[in-house]
Protein backbone atom coordinates (compact mmCIF):
# COMPACT_ATOMS: atom_id res chain seq x y z
CA UNK A 1 0.00 0.00 0.00
CA UNK A 2 1.47 3.35 -1.04
CA UNK A 3 1.56 6.39 1.21
CA UNK A 4 -1.24 7.88 -0.88
CA UNK A 5 -3.39 4.82 -0.34
CA UNK A 6 -2.59 4.93 3.38
CA UNK A 7 -3.69 8.57 3.45
CA UNK A 8 -6.98 7.71 1.74
CA UNK A 9 -7.56 4.86 4.20
CA UNK A 10 -6.86 6.86 7.35
CA UNK A 11 -8.75 9.92 6.17
CA UNK A 12 -11.71 7.73 5.28
CA UNK A 13 -13.42 4.80 6.96
CA UNK A 14 -10.46 3.60 9.05
CA UNK A 15 -9.81 7.06 10.46
CA UNK A 16 -13.45 7.47 11.40
CA UNK A 17 -13.50 4.04 13.03
CA UNK A 18 -10.47 4.87 15.18
CA UNK A 19 -12.10 8.16 16.21
CA UNK A 20 -15.29 6.36 17.20
CA UNK A 21 -13.26 3.70 19.04
CA UNK A 22 -10.89 6.16 20.75
CA UNK A 23 -11.84 5.40 24.35
CA UNK A 24 -11.65 1.65 23.79
CA UNK A 25 -8.30 1.83 21.99
CA UNK A 26 -6.78 4.18 24.56
CA UNK A 27 -7.77 1.76 27.33
CA UNK A 28 -6.37 -1.19 25.37
CA UNK A 29 -3.06 0.52 24.66
CA UNK A 30 -2.57 2.31 27.99
CA UNK A 31 0.44 0.10 28.93
CA UNK A 32 2.30 1.30 25.83
CA UNK A 33 1.39 4.92 26.46
CA UNK A 34 2.81 4.54 29.96
CA UNK A 35 6.07 3.02 28.68
CA UNK A 36 6.64 5.96 26.33
CA UNK A 37 5.60 8.61 28.84
CA UNK A 38 7.98 7.09 31.41
CA UNK A 39 10.79 7.11 28.82
CA UNK A 40 10.15 10.76 28.03
CA UNK A 41 10.04 11.72 31.70
CA UNK A 42 13.37 9.97 32.31
CA UNK A 43 14.97 11.76 29.37
CA UNK A 44 13.33 15.20 29.98
CA UNK A 45 13.76 16.49 26.42
CA UNK A 46 12.79 20.02 25.41
CA UNK A 47 11.15 18.82 22.18
CA UNK A 48 9.25 15.61 21.42
CA UNK A 49 7.78 14.31 18.17
CA UNK A 50 5.12 11.58 18.36
CA UNK A 51 5.11 9.82 14.98
CA UNK A 52 1.73 8.48 13.89
CA UNK A 53 0.05 10.00 16.93
CA UNK A 54 -3.52 9.07 15.99
CA UNK A 55 -6.04 10.60 18.37
CA UNK A 56 -3.27 11.96 20.57
CA UNK A 57 -3.22 9.85 23.73
CA UNK A 58 0.55 9.37 23.87
CA UNK A 59 1.36 12.96 22.87
CA UNK A 60 -0.97 14.28 25.58
CA UNK A 61 0.42 11.89 28.20
CA UNK A 62 3.98 13.00 27.48
CA UNK A 63 2.98 16.67 27.54
CA UNK A 64 1.44 16.15 30.98
CA UNK A 65 4.59 14.49 32.27
CA UNK A 66 7.01 17.07 30.86
CA UNK A 67 4.98 20.20 31.65
CA UNK A 68 5.45 23.57 30.02
CA UNK A 69 9.18 23.22 29.57
CA UNK A 70 8.85 20.97 26.52
CA UNK A 71 7.27 21.28 23.09
CA UNK A 72 5.29 18.13 22.31
CA UNK A 73 4.09 17.64 18.74
CA UNK A 74 1.96 14.81 17.42
CA UNK A 75 2.13 14.07 13.69
CA UNK A 76 -0.28 11.98 11.65
CA UNK A 77 -1.77 11.77 8.15
CA UNK A 78 -5.37 11.35 9.43
CA UNK A 79 -7.33 14.58 9.73
CA UNK A 80 -10.29 12.91 11.52
CA UNK A 81 -7.98 11.56 14.22
CA UNK A 82 -6.06 14.83 14.49
CA UNK A 83 -9.28 16.81 14.87
CA UNK A 84 -10.13 14.68 17.90
CA UNK A 85 -6.57 15.02 19.25
CA UNK A 86 -6.78 18.82 19.03
CA UNK A 87 -10.18 18.81 20.73
CA UNK A 88 -8.81 16.66 23.55
CA UNK A 89 -5.84 19.00 23.98
CA UNK A 90 -8.15 22.00 24.14
CA UNK A 91 -10.41 20.34 26.71
CA UNK A 92 -7.54 19.67 29.10
CA UNK A 93 -5.66 22.88 28.40
CA UNK A 94 -2.67 20.99 27.04
CA UNK A 95 0.16 22.71 25.19
CA UNK A 96 0.52 19.69 22.89
CA UNK A 97 0.38 20.53 19.20
CA UNK A 98 -0.84 18.39 16.33
CA UNK A 99 0.05 18.61 12.65
CA UNK A 100 -1.20 16.73 9.63
CA UNK A 101 1.84 15.58 7.68
CA UNK A 102 3.58 12.54 6.27
CA UNK A 103 6.77 11.88 8.22
CA UNK A 104 8.33 10.39 5.09
CA UNK A 105 8.21 13.70 3.21
CA UNK A 106 7.46 16.50 5.69
CA UNK A 107 9.93 19.42 5.68
CA UNK A 108 10.95 19.33 9.35
CA UNK A 109 13.23 22.02 10.75
CA UNK A 110 16.71 20.42 10.71
CA UNK A 111 18.14 19.17 14.00
CA UNK A 112 15.10 20.40 15.93
CA UNK A 113 13.75 17.34 17.78
CA UNK A 114 15.42 15.92 20.90
CA UNK A 115 13.18 12.88 21.30
CA UNK A 116 11.03 10.88 18.90
CA UNK A 117 8.44 8.35 20.03
CA UNK A 118 5.80 6.21 18.40
CA UNK A 119 3.14 3.81 19.56
CA UNK A 120 2.45 1.56 16.57
CA UNK A 121 2.81 4.43 14.11
CA UNK A 122 5.94 3.69 12.06
CA UNK A 123 5.12 0.45 10.23
CA UNK A 124 3.15 1.99 7.36
CA UNK A 125 5.70 3.87 5.22
CA UNK A 126 5.98 2.67 1.62
CA UNK A 127 9.67 3.69 1.73
CA UNK A 128 10.75 3.28 5.37
CA UNK A 129 14.41 4.09 4.66
CA UNK A 130 13.42 7.44 3.14
CA UNK A 131 11.08 8.07 6.07
CA UNK A 132 13.67 7.40 8.73
CA UNK A 133 16.31 9.37 6.82
CA UNK A 134 13.91 12.32 6.83
CA UNK A 135 13.30 11.87 10.55
CA UNK A 136 17.04 11.63 11.20
CA UNK A 137 17.54 15.02 9.56
CA UNK A 138 14.92 16.44 11.92
CA UNK A 139 16.69 14.99 14.97
CA UNK A 140 19.38 16.52 17.11
CA UNK A 141 22.75 14.76 17.17
CA UNK A 142 22.00 13.13 20.54
CA UNK A 143 18.34 12.37 19.82
CA UNK A 144 16.53 9.70 21.84
CA UNK A 145 14.37 7.37 19.76
CA UNK A 146 11.72 5.19 21.42
CA UNK A 147 9.48 3.23 19.07
CA UNK A 148 7.02 0.46 19.90
CA UNK A 149 6.08 -1.83 17.02
CA UNK A 150 4.48 -5.25 16.73
CA UNK A 151 6.66 -8.31 16.39
CA UNK A 152 5.56 -10.96 13.87
CA UNK A 153 2.02 -12.13 13.23
CA UNK A 154 3.03 -15.61 14.42
CA UNK A 155 3.95 -14.14 17.81
CA UNK A 156 0.64 -12.26 18.04
CA UNK A 157 -2.05 -14.89 17.53
CA UNK A 158 -4.72 -12.73 19.17
CA UNK A 159 -4.24 -10.04 16.54
CA UNK A 160 -4.82 -12.49 13.70
CA UNK A 161 -7.45 -14.74 15.32
CA UNK A 162 -10.38 -13.14 13.51
CA UNK A 163 -8.89 -13.34 10.03
CA UNK A 164 -7.67 -16.92 10.49
CA UNK A 165 -11.14 -18.02 11.53
CA UNK A 166 -12.92 -15.97 8.86
CA UNK A 167 -10.60 -16.80 5.94
CA UNK A 168 -12.76 -19.65 4.52
CA UNK A 169 -15.80 -17.36 4.47
CA UNK A 170 -14.10 -14.14 3.33
CA UNK A 171 -11.81 -14.91 0.39
CA UNK A 172 -11.47 -11.16 -0.27
CA UNK A 173 -9.48 -10.63 2.92
CA UNK A 174 -6.18 -8.96 1.96
CA UNK A 175 -3.11 -11.12 2.62
CA UNK A 176 -0.53 -10.01 5.17
CA UNK A 177 2.79 -8.92 3.68
CA UNK A 178 5.43 -9.10 6.43
CA UNK A 179 7.91 -7.05 4.36
CA UNK A 180 5.48 -4.33 3.34
CA UNK A 181 3.57 -1.52 5.04
CA UNK A 182 1.16 -2.77 7.66
CA UNK A 183 0.69 -3.82 11.26
CA UNK A 184 3.51 -6.39 11.18
CA UNK A 185 5.80 -4.48 8.84
CA UNK A 186 8.43 -4.20 11.59
CA UNK A 187 8.04 -7.78 12.75
CA UNK A 188 11.50 -8.89 11.61
CA UNK A 189 14.28 -7.55 13.85
CA UNK A 190 16.94 -7.68 11.14
CA UNK A 191 14.73 -5.72 8.73
CA UNK A 192 14.11 -3.02 11.36
CA UNK A 193 17.83 -2.73 12.09
CA UNK A 194 18.67 -2.57 8.38
CA UNK A 195 16.09 0.19 7.83
CA UNK A 196 17.48 2.31 10.65
CA UNK A 197 21.14 1.78 9.80
CA UNK A 198 20.50 2.50 6.11
CA UNK A 199 18.79 5.77 7.02
CA UNK A 200 21.60 7.09 9.20
CA UNK A 201 20.69 5.96 12.71
CA UNK A 202 23.27 4.41 15.05
CA UNK A 203 23.43 3.00 18.57
CA UNK A 204 20.30 0.97 17.84
CA UNK A 205 18.85 -1.25 20.54
CA UNK A 206 15.95 -3.56 19.63
CA UNK A 207 14.56 -5.63 22.45
CA UNK A 208 11.40 -7.74 22.74
CA UNK A 209 8.71 -6.69 25.17
CA UNK A 210 5.66 -8.77 26.06
CA UNK A 211 2.84 -6.60 27.34
CA UNK A 212 -0.37 -7.83 28.96
CA UNK A 213 -3.44 -6.16 27.47
CA UNK A 214 -7.11 -6.41 28.41
CA UNK A 215 -10.52 -5.02 27.54
CA UNK A 216 -14.09 -5.82 28.66
CA UNK A 217 -15.57 -8.92 27.03
CA UNK A 218 -18.70 -6.94 26.19
CA UNK A 219 -16.60 -4.98 23.67
CA UNK A 220 -15.41 -8.08 21.78
CA UNK A 221 -18.08 -8.01 19.07
CA UNK A 222 -17.36 -4.35 18.39
CA UNK A 223 -13.64 -5.09 18.21
CA UNK A 224 -14.20 -7.89 15.68
CA UNK A 225 -16.65 -6.03 13.45
CA UNK A 226 -14.94 -2.63 13.40
CA UNK A 227 -11.16 -3.09 13.61
CA UNK A 228 -8.57 -4.92 11.54
CA UNK A 229 -8.93 -6.56 8.12
CA UNK A 230 -12.06 -8.51 9.08
CA UNK A 231 -13.70 -5.42 10.54
CA UNK A 232 -13.11 -3.47 7.33
CA UNK A 233 -14.74 -6.21 5.25
CA UNK A 234 -17.67 -6.69 7.62
CA UNK A 235 -18.56 -3.00 7.66
CA UNK A 236 -19.66 -3.36 4.03
CA UNK A 237 -21.14 -6.86 4.31
CA UNK A 238 -24.82 -7.73 4.39
CA UNK A 239 -26.42 -8.84 7.65
CA UNK A 240 -26.53 -12.53 6.71
CA UNK A 241 -22.82 -12.56 5.93
CA UNK A 242 -22.02 -10.67 9.13
CA UNK A 243 -24.02 -13.13 11.26
CA UNK A 244 -22.44 -16.17 9.61
CA UNK A 245 -18.91 -14.81 9.95
CA UNK A 246 -19.42 -13.74 13.55
CA UNK A 247 -20.75 -17.17 14.51
CA UNK A 248 -17.57 -18.67 13.06
CA UNK A 249 -15.19 -16.14 14.57
CA UNK A 250 -16.37 -15.88 18.17
CA UNK A 251 -15.13 -19.35 19.27
CA UNK A 252 -11.62 -18.37 18.11
CA UNK A 253 -11.51 -15.88 20.99
CA UNK A 254 -12.58 -18.33 23.70
CA UNK A 255 -8.98 -18.94 24.83
CA UNK A 256 -8.66 -15.22 25.60
CA UNK A 257 -11.79 -14.88 27.74
CA UNK A 258 -11.10 -14.64 31.46
CA UNK A 259 -14.09 -13.75 33.55
CA UNK A 260 -15.51 -10.55 32.19
CA UNK A 261 -12.40 -9.59 30.23
CA UNK A 262 -10.56 -10.41 27.06
CA UNK A 263 -6.86 -10.82 27.90
CA UNK A 264 -3.87 -11.37 25.65
CA UNK A 265 -0.14 -10.72 25.48
CA UNK A 266 1.08 -8.24 22.87
CA UNK A 267 4.47 -9.28 21.48
CA UNK A 268 6.28 -6.09 20.49
CA UNK A 269 9.66 -4.49 19.94
CA UNK A 270 10.97 -1.53 21.87
CA UNK A 271 13.32 0.16 19.41
CA UNK A 272 15.67 2.69 21.01
CA UNK A 273 18.65 4.89 20.33
CA UNK A 274 20.32 7.43 22.59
Amino acid sequence: MTNGEQSALWNGASGRTWVESQEFLDQLFTPFETLLADAAAARAPRSVLDIGCGTGATTLAIARRLGGGATCVGLDISEPMLALARARAAREGSSAQFIRADAQTHAFAPASVEMMVSRFGVMFFDDPVAAFANLRRAATRDVALRLIAWRSAAENPFMTAAERAAAPLLPELPPRNPDGPGQFGFGDEKRVRDILESSGWSGIDIRPIDVECAFPARALDSYITRLGPVGRVLQDADERTRSTVMATIRPAFDPYLQGGDVRFVAACWMVSTG
